[in-house]
């Protein structure tokens, strides 16, 4: 069964609210397998809601609706839907009776326009609303059926769970299958390498991989769809494992994990503790990894200076320009070590090009240093200045070059590669 969800509310269009409902709604169908196509959102224009209706009709099976079911006159739903099943609103007795009980129970007097939403499309299944005014009701065209709930998210959330899935299932003849999927989070590959190293997965059917890039970073997405939990997970694995394969040690974690939180555990697996000179991320790093559970346990020192100047007079770095060098975070890091106490020291030193933008990426550079009691390692990024988009990136790769560093102790003391 294919499906299509419609939010609908001219607010969404605005940015004046944050649509939760089709986020919600596509997790449940995911939960009986059936497969969500596509996402439309559209204002309270009858019109406009009708050609949305008609367009989700021509390509899916169900159509589910939110919004647009309340009293006023800018809730048009019920006539939209209307206008595309080309039947008359008609009133229903008993939806009046329940909502004339309701102002009753509130001790409120129950408006004109309240019975409004006692109309429905002639011929529409009722779904009794118990926990609100707007009904919900289902519409079986030759091309589909359109499922209409409220924008409520309270409301639309037990009429869901308690009456929209059965009814789903029963549609579905009363096979279930679970649609179920499984993040594999990458870092220090672009999303172009990571596809390349994984573009024969990408074609497969069942499971679906897929890729979406963040700052710094590539997730991998796996999809599965099955007919029990058991056989889902048994797949997720199987593909899971192939793409580990694939791309082994750029694999940092699953799910929601952040890297920061994969650093942290490192750090404390191998019972290191970290300095941290920062100067263009401002001290975003150091948030990052402070927001982590126990970071404190394994951070020896965070410091912020202003730019890679200052990093240059204070620890000294060479004749060449700080900015195009990596001698002024290699010094900066080594010193840090060595009077920190810690056992390894992260130096990133950001510089701005002549007359860059100090809020642009790419208008310099920032050099990341890490000093072991073993050796000094640095990267060049070409990612510069002080902003959002920087602070990410940088901070995401510099920590990348820690948890390999880890890894590989943890390899060396013979200990398993965390899971």
């Amino acid at each position: 069964m294919k499906a299509e969800i419609i939010t609908i509310g001219t607010e969404l269009l605005l940015g004046e609210q944050v649509d939760t409902n089709s986020v919600y709604i596509a997790q449940q169908l995911a939960r009986i397998g059936v497969d969500l196509y596509y996402k439309t959102t559209v204002g309270d224009n009858r019109g406009r809601i009708a050609e949305a209706l008609r367009l989700a009709l021509g390509r899916c099976d169900v159509v589910i609706t939110t919004g647009g079911l309340g009293p006023t006159a800018d809730d048009v739903t019920r006539e939209a839907v209307a206008d595309v099943a080309g039947r008359p609103l008609v009133l229903v007795p008993a939806l009046l009776a329940h909502i004339e009980s309701l102002f009753q129970r509130w001790g409120r007097p129950m408006t004109e326009n309240n019975r409004r939403q006692a109309y429905v499309p002639e011929g529409a299944l009722i779904i009794e609303n118990p926990v609100g005014t707007a009904p919900a009701f289902a519409v079986d065209l030759p091309q589909g059926t359109i499922i209409c709930l409220p924008g409520v998210p309270r409301e639309m959330k037990y009429l869901m769970e308690e009456r929209v899935l059965p009814y789903l299932r029963e549609k579905m003849g009363g096979r279930i299958q679970v649609i179920k999927s499984l993040i594999l989070r990458t870092c220090g590959l672009g999303e172009s390498q990571v596809g390349e190293q994984i573009e024969d997965l990408m074609q497969c059917a069942n499971p679906t991989v897929g890729t979406a890039a963040h700052a710094g970073q590539t997730d991998v997405r796996i999809t599965v769809k099955a007919d029990s939990e058991e056989e889902a997970d048994r797949l997720l694995e199987e593909m899971a494992a192939r793409v580990r394969e694939r791309l082994g040690d750029a694999i940092y974690g699953t799910g929601s994990e952040t890297v920061e939180e994969v650093v942290v555990r490192l750090l404390a697996q191998a019972r290191r503790r970290l300095a941290l000179l920062e100067t263009n991320t401002g001290g975003a790093l150091a948030a990052r990894l402070r927001s982590v559970l126990q970071a404190e346990q394994v951070l020896a020192l965070t410091e912020v200076l202003a730019d890679a100047e200052t990093v240059a007079a204070r620890f000294g770095g060479g004749e060449e320009a700080p900015w195009s060098s990596p001698s002024a975070a290699v010094r900066a890091a080594q010193e840090l070590l060595a009077r920190s106490g810690a056992d390894l020291a992260l130096a990133l030193v950001g510089s701005m090009e002549p007359g860059g933008d100090p809020y642009t990426a790419r208008q310099g550079v920032t050099q990341v240093a890490l000093a072991t009691p073993q050796d000094v390692a640095w990267q060049t990024h070409h990612f510069g200045g002080t902003g959002e988009l920087t602070q990410r990136w940088v901070g995401t790769r510099a920590l990348d070059q820690v948890r390999r560093y880890l890894l590989s102790v943890l390899r060396s003391q013979g200990l398993p590669k965390p899971a």
